[in-house]
């Protein structure tokens, strides 16, 4: 095995930047998605999403090169009903509440995820600030009445499938590589398309909503997917489960820029909170690197 160089710690930061990009990717693609709606509702958006991202990943990883055993397949199966449902929760949540809310709400199973994996004191710490920020996200008082309570449970439950999404996601991405991405959009996709058609119709092959359909799939899953399946298998869940909680901060400012749905001041100081937990979480849990001693450096050069 070779030994930590210098070179470390740019390392150790290249998966944040391929989860950012994979955060900005998604939630931009929810905010199209959430204009497909009024064509073929949150359930038929969310089977074009699936299907056409499944057809974009499988031709990407080809994962029929793959050889799994029956416990591999389960695991992919499990993996991928959990991916659909979570995709179809979050749809039925979005199509009733704002989307900064959605995710924030949605949230709270990657962030038990960060919970229960976690062992430092100063984890706790940076935990329990992104819980004030995503509190602060979501509307206290007079303004709790405007939110839809089926659509707060939908959003709920959304995030009980994100945090098996994330347990499950890291343990296919270790055991069985990239490819399972693939393989368990596609289980997804034959999971909710049927729950899509029954809903659309006919209305899911209009040629009108096609491209925009295309683009709600490489945004929301084919580049966010492949990108995510690879920064599990290069950090530990709970680090990135808190790292996620940069998702409402991307949510609101989608909702904002393409949906019209403006921010207040506390929720501009909750997007504050959010990202310095994130930016506490992975500064903290960057790998040591250990300096060679004299005389082992003294040895090298014989």
């Amino acid at each position: 095995m070779s030994t930590p160089t210098a070179q470390s710690p740019a390392i150790s930061f290249y998966p944040v930047l391929l989860l950012i990009v994979a955060m900005l990717s998604l939630q931009g693609g929810a905010a199209l998605a959430k204009t497909l709606f009024p064509a073929v509702g949150a359930q038929g958006t969310a089977a074009l999403r699936l299907f056409l991202s499944a057809l974009l990943l499988l031709v990407y990883f080809r994962p029929w090169r793959v050889r799994m055993t029956a416990s591999g397949w389960r695991l992919v199966a499990a993996y991928g009903v959990s991916l659909g449902t979570m995709n179809l929760l979050f749809y039925m949540a979005l199509n009733t509440i704002p989307l900064g809310i959605a995710v924030a709400l949605e949230f709270t199973g990657p962030l038990a995820v960060a919970l229960l994996s976690s062992r430092r004191l100063i984890d706790f710490a940076w935990i329990t600030l992104a819980v004030a920020g995503i509190l602060l996200l979501i509307p206290h008082g007079a303004d709790v009445d405007t939110l839809d309570p089926v659509g707060v449970l939908f959003a709920l439950a959304a995030g009980l499938c994100w945090a098996l999404y994330i347990v499950l996601g890291r343990r296919a991405g270790m055991h069985l590589g990239t490819q399972t991405i693939a393989l368990a959009t596609s289980v997804a996709a034959l999971f909710v398309l049927p729950i899509g058609l029954a809903h659309a119709g006919t209305a899911l092959f209009s040629l009108d909503i096609l491209p925009w359909a295309i683009g709600v799939a490489v945004l929301s899953s084919a580049l966010p997917y492949a990108l995510e399946i690879s920064v599990l298998r290069r950090m530990p869940v709970r680090v990135f489960g808190t790292l996620l909680s940069l998702e409402p901060v991307f949510g609101a400012i989608s909702g904002l820029m393409f949906l019209g749905e403006t921010l207040s001041l506390t929720q501009y100081a909750a997007i504050i909170a959010i990202v310095a937990a994130s930016a506490g979480i992975t500064f903290g849990n960057r790998p040591s690197i250990k300096k060679p001693s004299k005389r082992k450096s003294q040895s090298r050069k014989f």
